[in-house]
Order: structure tokens, then sequence, then C-alpha cells
């Protein structure tokens, strides 16, 4: 896992899982205490995320909260678009452009 931007933008890249967590963890909240405004995860290049990853994402999410900034997820892929439905997280973290229509579950 790699993390690279800055304070108003960082871009994910490999997994995002238990054995990268603590890094990410570090890095995303130094991104959010160091910033003003919407913090953005750019996610194209994530090739996935475990249930640990996902938490990481989520502490980030509160602490952006608390520091009256907003997290928004950019680019988040399809596998991990059904995965933040399935959770209901989707209804929570802010996602840019919304959910792709496939990743909602049929009624």
């Amino acid at each position: 896992m790699h993390i690279r931007g800055d304070h108003a933008e960082l871009v994910v890249e490999g997994r995002l899982d238990v054995r990268s967590a603590a890094d990410a963890r570090t890095v995303l909240h130094s991104a959010v205490d160091g910033g003003a405004g919407d913090l953005v995860l750019d996610l194209t290049a994530l090739d996935s995320w475990d249930a640990t990853g996902l938490g990481v994402i989520m502490g980030a999410h509160r602490r952006a909260g608390r520091c009256g900034r907003r997290l928004v997820l950019r680019h988040v892929p399809p596998q991990m678009q059904r995965l933040l439905v399935a959770t209901r997280l989707h209804r929570i973290l802010a996602i840019e452009g919304g959910i792709a229509a496939e990743s909602l579950p049929r009624v």
C-alpha cells in the first residue's frame, strides 16, 4: 500500500489491509489534522481492502468530522462500492459521484 498526496487530496494505491493499516492510519490522520476543507481520497489505484482497511477509512471519516472536515471518496472501484452498499456505509461516507446503480441491491 502506498499513499501519496497532500492535506487536500490523497491517492491510495495497492491493498489497504491489516498489514498496511497502521501506516495508512498515520498518513490519513496527519492529512486530516494538517489541512482544512474536504480531504479527498482517490481510490482509483486501490486493489482491495479488508475489514481492517475499511475501519481505517471510517476512523479517518470520524476524525475529519471532529476537525470540521469531510472525508470524500473518489473513484471507488465497483467491488468496493458493493462492499460499501452491503455494509450500508455508502449512506454515511461521502462518495464523489455516488454509487453506481449496479452496486445497489435489486428491489
